[in-house]
């Protein structure tokens, strides 16, 4: 097991790493910008070095001011969490030639499933489902006009290097797909450096379901169910389930089978994400890999009993996955996410400040990932989540009324937050009755 580790983030991802390392027994090297001096995971680590200005591209994304601290404290690891540098191949990189493990999957890889095109096609390969398609970027929107004819309006364009909703456009006639194009490029360029577009048949009212993964470094694979992400504003999650409703068991076990024996051929290694459409059938359709821990991985802590943040450290120093997980893991019950953000609940603008009183609910099933505290400030040059509220039951029945009682418990003054919104979210009907897809907040904003 690693000696020491460097947390290449901040806020509750940080801490939560710090904490998993705790029980493993491995000391911890947090790095903070000037803004985060008096952040939690700068308090609860061993070390904490400070990397620069509070901007991220000056602090936690400059790869040679973590690579210095880094050297400076002398780890054997970084773990990189969510955002950031997670998902970048060129730290990861620079991580294997410094001799620092880097907690993740090989850059070759994380490389591979970054470039959404490439990815679709390594699943298709793989016979995993895939929406109807280009094959490979488009070269301009003439040729856009042309493979949307064979494959039937409404059809989504979507940026090779995208993420976040960025560089996207859903395109319902041709009339109005050159602008279209054009505008998605012009986005994604100035989003991602890179203005590549491809193109996939458009489901209209879709759900979002993804599977999530661990890999070892000797081939093993396993899948350990799904959660459903359905509930999301501006392809921004907001709440998450596990496990989905929708999905059959039988579907559970096609679909993760089928990942296996993918992510077995390409190579893939750590914890890792696959996102999925489903249509109106409950046919899934594979959209892209996120190739790093995932906001919303409580909801699968819960229902499995699976420390994810502990198996990827486990992983990454050499464990097979029978040393690391039960022999049979079994569904236990229902697990809800909220995502609690510093904005306010029906303007969505981000707010920044002191936060005066903060008051975490608990109680049987509840549990509250944060990094904040009374007094502590919200600083206006990061992600608005501030807290990861998590209840679990025996069903969604009870998984519900849990989050409703924690939420009415959850106190944050000096500040705006999504808690309010939250809890108006699960009065609705439709929400209840598990009635509801990716289109269900344009729906339930409307109504208010």
């Amino acid at each position: 097991m690693f000696r020491k580790v460097l947390i290449a983030n901040r806020g509750e991802i940080a801490l939560r790493v710090i904490n998993a390392c705790r029980e493993l027994g491995i000391r911890t090297v947090a790095v903070y910008s000037e803004a985060d001096r008096n952040s939690l995971h700068v308090r609860f680590a061993d070390e904490a070095i400070c990397i620069g200005p509070p901007r991220p591209t000056e602090s936690y994304l400059n790869v040679p001011a973590v690579i210095s601290a880094a050297e400076i404290a002398d780890v054997d690891a970084i773990h990189p969490g969510y955002g950031l540098l997670s998902e970048n191949a060129n730290f990861a990189e620079v991580c294997r030639a410094s001799n620092i493990k880097f907690i993740g999957p090989p850059p070759e890889v994380t490389r591979l499933m970054g470039e959404k095109e490439k990815a679709r096609q390594a699943m298709k390969k793989a016979k995993v489902p895939i929406l109807p398609g280009s094959d490979g970027v488009l070269a301009s929107s003439d040729e856009a006009l042309e493979v949307a004819k064979t494959i039937g309006y409404p059809i989504i364009l979507k940026a090779k290097a995208g993420g976040g909703g960025r560089g996207m456009r859903i395109v319902r006639t041709p009339e109005e797909l050159p602008n279209l194009y054009h505008a998605a490029n012009t986005e994604a360029a100035n989003a991602f450096g890179n203005g590549e577009l491809y193109m996939e048949k458009f489901i209209e009212q879709p759900r979002h379901i993804e599977f999530q993964i661990l890999a070892d470094e000797h081939g093993n694979v396993t899948t350990l169910f799904e959660r459903e992400c359905s509930i999301q504003r501006r392809h921004q999650k907001l709440i998450e389930e596990a496990p989905s409703l929708q999905v059959t068991p039988a579907l559970r076990k096609e679909i993760s089978d089928t990942l296996c024996r993918c992510l077995k051929e390409i190579g893939y290694q750590n914890a890792g994400t696959i996102e999925f459409l489903m249509d109106e059938d409950r046919k899934l359709y594979f959209i892209e890999m996120n190739t790093r821990i995932q906001v919303e991985h409580p909801v699968t802590e819960a229902i499995t009993g699976v420390d994810l943040v502990k198996a990827q450290l486990r992983i990454a120093s050499g464990e097979t996955l029978d040393q690391i997980l039960p022999p049979n893991i079994e569904l236990r019950g229902h697990a809800i996410e909220c995502r609690i953000n510093a904005e306010h609940p029906q303007k969505f603008t981000p707010s920044a400040g002191k936060i005066t009183a903060f008051n975490v609910p608990g109680g049987n099933g509840v549990r509250v990932d944060t990094a904040q505290y009374a007094e502590g400030v919200v600083p206006p040059y990061y992600d608005s989540l501030i807290a990861k509220l998590i209840t679990h039951g025996v069903d969604r029945a009870e998984a519900m009324a849990r989050m409703e009682r924690a939420l009415s418990q959850f106190v944050v003054q000096g500040i705006d937050t999504s808690i309010s919104l939250h809890q108006a979210i699960f009065q609705d009907e439709d929400f209840r009755a598990g009635n509801f897809d990716t289109k269900f907040m344009e729906r339930f904003l409307a109504k208010r």
